[in-house]
């Protein structure tokens, strides 16, 4: 009606009648919507991180943190990982709330305060994540497919990959659809969880990708539900420094010639090879380039080889060599180190997400282990699973 009122009343009258009290009438609606986008939100997700008396303390999504208490007045709700409809929810105590529970916060607008007051709290308990992210890393692990983009035919949706190395090596199309979910990683980032939605032409040769779905039976074809892929940066060389309080090593990359700062997280793969296993890892796998034998010799003879093994490196999946290697920590590495990392993509500086140390031998045959490290990190296990 209002609206209707101003339609009819000539803008010249209307200028004339404006009194000071509708200046400042007009004058609180025009500020209205700077001070509602200057005040802080009532509804943030995040994750629990103290809980003292009545007090909350979440480390939101966001990256701040945010400080409530939480009335007796306050509906408290659990729901699944994965669920959306509060109607199913159940009804939570305060007292069964946890540091690690996900946790959507509503807070009360009209609530005095400091501190904020919690109108509504909807959470997923950590116990929960933890069952659902190991359910889907088994399942990843069962039904997903792993190796390097050989070719990418966005039209008709098929992403054709190489895995494993040598005698074990195959290729396998991934067949998506217009249902399947693709995602790539974020730059710097080897978190699933911080990985986005992207098209299939977002993805390219040599990037590493992971596919799971179902498969046909030799594991050659498989239709995938779900893609995560990313680019990613191979560097073999020495270790020029080390910093192990602040994670961080340099390392002179062998095939630039120049120095790469690489930060190690805790989600990094970290394993050293026992010294006669990259002998004989280096000899099979130069041999199995050349075709019959090669720089670093062959692996010996059928009656004088011992018996296939992952700890001994003869006759063995290098993926599964590299897979029961000693697991080490940063402390483990030294100044003229010889390592492999397959890392996130940069020109100076990246994230490992393997490292392979114990190289030495392997290193002088960069052609055939340039792509041993990329398939074992995308076919050793699951992504992270995103907590939801």
């Amino acid at each position: 009606m209002l609206s209707n009122m101003k339609m009819r009343i000539p803008v010249s009258t209307m200028r004339r009648s404006l009194s000071i009290s509708s200046l400042v009438f007009v004058a609180f609606f025009l500020a209205a919507p700077l001070a509602l986008a200057q005040a802080p939100t009532t509804r943030f997700l995040g994750t629990i991180t103290a809980i003292s008396g009545a007090t909350v303390t979440v480390k939101t999504d966001a990256g701040d943190v945010r400080q409530f208490d939480v009335p007796s007045t306050a509906a408290i709700k659990r729901i699944s990982p994965g669920q959306k409809d509060l109607s199913a929810a159940d009804t939570l105590q305060f007292s069964d709330l946890e540091t690690g529970d996900r946790v959507l916060v509503k807070l009360d607008p009209v609530a005095p305060g400091p501190p904020a007051q919690a109108l509504q709290i909807v959470a997923v308990k950590q116990a929960d994540l933890v069952k659902k992210q190991q359910e889907e890393r088994e399942d990843w692990q069962k039904r997903g497919v792993g190796g390097l983009v050989k070719s990418v035919d966005s039209a008709a949706g098929v992403l054709v990959l190489t895995s494993g190395t040598g005698a074990t090596a195959k290729t396998i199309a991934v067949h998506t659809t217009k249902a399947t979910v693709l995602k790539r990683y974020a730059p710097a980032s080897v978190r699933f969880d911080e990985a986005k939605p992207a098209p299939i032409d977002a993805i390219h040769p040599g990037d590493q990708l992971r596919a799971r779905g179902t498969k046909n039976e030799d594991g050659t074809e498989i239709a995938a539900e779900e893609v995560i892929s990313g680019t990613f940066r191979n560097i073999s060389g020495t270790i020029v420094s080390l910093d192990a309080a602040a994670s961080m090593l340099v390392v002179k990359d062998l095939t630039t010639k120049k120095q790469v700062t690489i930060h190690i997280t805790a989600d990094a793969q970290m394993r050293r090879l026992p010294d006669r296993v990259a002998q004989a890892l280096a000899a099979r796998l130069t041999g199995a380039a050349s075709g019959a034998g090669g720089k670093g010799g062959t692996a010996p003879p059928q009656n004088a080889a011992p018996a296939a093994s992952p700890h001994n490196g003869v006759g063995a999946d290098p993926q599964q060599i590299l897979h029961h290697a000693q697991v080490i920590q940063l402390t483990a590495l030294k100044k003229g180190d010889a390592i492999m990392v397959v890392s996130t993509d940069g020109a100076t500086e990246v994230t490992a997400i393997t490292l392979l140390a114990g190289v030495e031998p392997l290193l002088e045959a960069p052609a055939a282990t340039q792509s041993l490290l990329s398939n074992w990190s995308m076919s050793s296990g699951a992504p992270e699973v995103a907590p939801e």
